[in-house]
C-alpha cells in the first residue's frame, strides 16, 4: 500500500513538472506574423472571423482558421501574455497617480474651457481656451496627497487635523 501511494506521489510530481515544462515551451514557441496579427485583431475586435480577415486570412476559411488557431495552446499562451501586457500598461501605477496629484495641486495641469466673446453688432463667437485648473480641483488634489502621506490624521490635543495649504501665484512681478 505504501509503495502504491509513493508511486502515485512520484507520478503526480512528474506530471506537475511536465506541465510546467510544456507551459514554458508554449510561451517560447514563436508565432508567425499572421498569427500575431490574428491575436492582436482578436483582442481589438473580439470577433474571431473578423480578426482572421483583418490578419490576412481568406474570407472563405477565416472562421475555421481563426477557431483552430486561437485554440492552439501556444497561441492561447501568447494571447494571455498580450492581455497581461495591455492590462499592465492601462492601469496607472501609484507613482503616476502621485505625480498627477502633485501636478494638479501645483496648477501645472491645464484644461479646456469654452468662452463666448462679443464681436459687435449683437454677435458673439465661441472659442476654446486652455486654462489652469480651478482652485477647488487643486485643493482636492492637495487633500488626496495629504491622505496618502498620512497628513490628515489628528495630531492636536483637540483630536482634529489642521492642514494648511498655501498657494502662491508665480509670474506676478508687480507685488
Amino acid at each position: 500500500m505504501v509503495r502504491i501511494i509513493a508511486l502515485v506521489a512520484i507520478a503526480g510530481a512528474f506530471l506537475l513538472a511536465e506541465t510546467e515544462v510544456v507551459k514554458d515551451v508554449m510561451a517560447d514557441t514563436e508565432l508567425t506574423e499572421k498569427q500575431k496579427r490574428l491575436v492582436d485583431y482578436f483582442i481589438e475586435t473580439g470577433n474571431q472571423t473578423e480578426a482572421a480577415i483583418k490578419a490576412g486570412y481568406s474570407k472563405k476559411n477565416a472562421r475555421f482558421i481563426a477557431s483552430k488557431t486561437l485554440d492552439l495552446p501556444y497561441v492561447k499562451a501568447f494571447l494571455e501574455k498580450r492581455l497581461k501586457e495591455i492590462e499592465e500598461n492601462r492601469i496607472a501605477k501609484a507613482k503616476e497617480v502621485m505625480e498627477f496629484l502633485t501636478s494638479s495641486m501645483r496648477g501645472e495641469i491645464k484644461e479646456e474651457a469654452v468662452v463666448v466673446e462679443g464681436v459687435g453688432d449683437g454677435c458673439s463667437v465661441a472659442r476654446i481656451i486652455e486654462k489652469q485648473i480651478g482652485a477647488n480641483d487643486r485643493i482636492k488634489a492637495a487633500v488626496q496627497l495629504a491622505k496618502r502621506y498620512g497628513l490628515d490624521r489628528p495630531e492636536d490635543a483637540d483630536g482634529e487635523a489642521h492642514i494648511t495649504f498655501k498657494f502662491e501665484r508665480g509670474g506676478d512681478d508687480g507685488d
